[in-house]
């Protein structure tokens, strides 16, 4: 089953004194590319978590973020308060004129004044947050497999119905070769000089033979059995699909140029049509 590069997965984790928020949101990408933003305190899980992503994700353009909110009455953040009174201290030696709560303002905005705190990741803290960042992980692939079911439905149509326009080209395709018969045929007749109707009929069977179709249209039923088989086998990607897609294009783009013949490239422009809508949507497939 095909997977959709588009995804998103979202969990909570509430603790004592903090909310912990883990988002990840994938769009379609050649390649991997993996955008992280998180407090500094968990910087140094970052590999581990960018290497777990990859192996779940593979493929797209992530951004994973981990938010936190504070919610109890621990901060990291202190008030230096021998720095801030000293500060205050120097304010009044140079200008004694002004209030305290003067002071204490301009004091407060000195260097040093606040000091933070580099806070240790709690072991058993961090096993939490590990478990909601594989939830996380689980939602999003869930996502992409909901929406990678739908471009499945979505791709089999269009190719049943390429498959129906071929059936329609299989059966227009004697009386094409029919009416370039008669039209040779009537042009030699209308120039009303008499030819060697042996060469007449090797030119002809060499003039038909540069239109004929039989092997495109082999091929082309052909890609189109390899493509769905693809769209359910284990290995199925979006690169191989592209890879099958194109192949089918030079098919019908050969039987479009071969076709000399007006009801056909009708039917020619409408497969085309599909086949474009199919390689838009490959672009999404993991």
């Amino acid at each position: 089953m095909i997977q959709s590069m588009t995804g998103y997965g979202k969990s909570v984790l509430q603790l004592p004194t903090k909310k912990i928020s883990i988002e990840v949101k994938s769009l379609n990408s050649k390649n991997l590319d993996l955008n992280t933003r998180m407090p500094s305190m968990y910087r140094e899980k970052e590999l581990a978590i960018r290497k777990l992503i990859a192996s779940k994700l593979i493929r797209g353009k992530i951004d994973f973020s981990l938010y936190i909110e504070i919610t109890g009455e621990e901060i990291s953040t202190q008030i230096n308060k021998t720095v801030v009174k000293q500060y205050i201290k120097q304010l009044k030696d140079l200008i004694n004129t002004g209030e305290e709560t003067e002071y204490l303002k301009m004091a407060i905005r000195m260097p040093d004044a606040l000091t933070t705190e580099r806070e240790e990741i709690d072991e058993n803290e961090w096993s939490e947050i590990a478990a909601i960042i594989d939830s996380s992980l689980e939602k999003i692939q869930q996502y992409r497999l909901d929406e990678g079911q739908m471009m499945e439905d979505d791709f089999i149509g269009r190719v049943n119905i390429i498959s129906s326009l071929l059936d329609a080209v299989i059966t227009m395709d004697p009386d094409r070769i029919d009416g370039v018969r008669e039209r040779l045929t009537k042009g030699i007749a209308d120039i009303k000089e008499k030819v060697d109707e042996n060469r007449f009929e090797q030119e002809l069977v060499y003039y038909i033979e540069k239109f004929d179709i039989t092997e495109e249209k082999v091929r082309l039923k052909n890609h189109l059995e390899y493509f769905q088989k693809a769209l359910k086998s284990d290995d199925s990607n979006g690169k191989k699909l592209g890879f099958i897609s194109q192949e089918m294009g030079r098919e019908i783009n050969t039987i479009g140029s071969k076709s000399n013949h007006a009801p056909m490239q009708k039917l020619v422009v409408q497969m085309k049509d599909e086949l474009e809508k199919i390689k838009e949507q490959l672009l999404n497939v993991l």
